[in-house]
């Protein structure tokens, strides 16, 4: 007959399991190093940098608007001037970057 019989591999040891579960671990802890902790940091970055925004930073949102910092709510909002009298309120989370600091009044 050209079908031979499948023999089942001896049974591992009382370490069989861990060696089986190594590459799953390895896994793990590579995609911890290389996705999860760059994220966490980034978002750690993020808020700070939102936290950090203050009256006449010109920044950049999520919808592409480009703008003047006018006015900082303590609710979480920001009044952007992005043109002469024009005045738009967002929230502080959809602020992607700010590209012009604005100096202290101290220094």
């Amino acid at each position: 007959m050209f079908v031979t019989p499948a023999y089942a591999q001896a049974a591992a040891g009382p370490g069989g399991a861990l060696f089986s579960f190594l590459p799953l671990i390895l896994i793990f802890i590579i995609m911890y190093f290389l996705l999860i902790r760059p994220q966490q940091r980034k978002l750690k970055d993020h808020k700070a940098m939102v936290e950090a925004i203050r009256r006449g930073d010109e920044v950049l949102t999520q919808g592409g608007i480009i703008g003047k910092v006018s006015k900082v709510k303590d609710d979480g909002e920001l009044e952007v001037e992005i043109a002469a009298n024009v005045r738009v309120r967002i929230p502080r989370a959809s602020i992607t970057q700010v590209l012009k600091k604005t100096e202290a009044a101290g220094a």
